[in-house]
């Protein structure tokens, strides 16, 4: 990927069973050979994966590679957040993505922060310039958004919070990623917005994550999924051209890296560059 001269970044999620773990360690070292910029970790809804989360940092931060820990608050309080941030500051973590998060179902509304930008500025005031802090964006609109313009308010807000970046939701429409940066620009808005890439390999996993999400799947790449069936090598070699061509779009225009969503896998990610790489 150096030969393109942008950085990537990768996302994984925390495993949940040893011989996950295990998994994960071996996708790690295989993608470490694109030299990501930084690796992150999600965190689960109201913290539900903040042992797992810490560990995967952990365990990337000692295979020499920059690790983001997610770091959701809903649900949380001034003093854990205290705590959380002082430990990953011990574990040698430089960057954070700072999210409101989910509570898990069942749970009323909860905790000392209601916003993104609420943690935001509690990092910012708690830590000073201790942690590179990423925000989410959202290109399509965030799912519980009012109104467009009250979502892209949302993102000004938590940048002018203190946050040095932002990685969006995935997309497959270049033009809702770039008019999204253009109208955050007209807020004052002038941190790097680095989109985010979601590779194709399923199209049954692609449907029900986009519909939890709020990603929008075009209907020409949604019924041309549909018409492969059980075709799982069609799917894939479709998936692979179709967000190839996304990704050379989006470098063409200038963003200013690229964030994939792994999926604790290896095969794809490494085929996208790889083909962006031959072109």
């Amino acid at each position: 990927m150096r030969a393109l001269n942008l950085p990537i970044s990768l996302e994984f999620f925390p495993p949940k069973t040893p011989e996950g773990a295990e998994k994960l360690r071996l996708v790690r070292q295989q993608l470490y050979a694109l030299k990501p910029e930084f690796c992150s970790v999600t965190y689960g809804a109201g913290g539900s994966t903040q042992e797992g989360t810490f560990a995967t940092v952990g365990a990337i931060q000692n295979e020499g590679v920059a690790a983001a820990s997610h770091f959701s608050c809903i649900g949380a309080t001034k003093a854990s957040v205290r705590q959380e941030l002082s430990t990953l500051k011990a574990m040698g973590v430089k960057r954070l993505v700072a999210l409101r998060g989910d509570l898990p179902s069942g749970y009323g509304a909860g905790g000392e922060f209601h916003y993104a930008s609420d943690l935001v500025s509690f990092i910012r005031a708690e830590t000073g310039d201790d942690f590179h802090i990423e925000v989410a964006a959202y290109p399509e609109i965030h799912p519980q958004a009012k109104s467009p313009e009250s979502d892209l308010q949302a993102f000004a807000t938590k940048v002018k919070a203190g946050a040095n970046s932002a990685i969006t939701q995935y997309f497959y429409n270049a033009d809702a990623y770039f008019r999204f940066v253009d109208d955050a620009h007209k807020l004052g808005v002038d941190v790097p917005v680095v989109p985010g890439i979601m590779p194709i390999t399923s199209s049954s996993q692609l449907l029900r994550f986009s519909d939890a999400c709020g990603a929008e799947i075009p209907r020409w790449i949604r019924l041309r999924l549909q018409g492969y069936g059980d075709d799982i090598e069609s799917i894939k070699a479709f998936g692979l051209e179709v967000v190839t061509d996304l990704c050379e779009q989006l470098i063409r225009a200038g963003v200013p890296a690229i964030h994939f969503y792994t999926m604790n896998q290896s095969a794809a990610t490494m085929a996208i560059l790889a083909g962006l790489q031959s072109r």
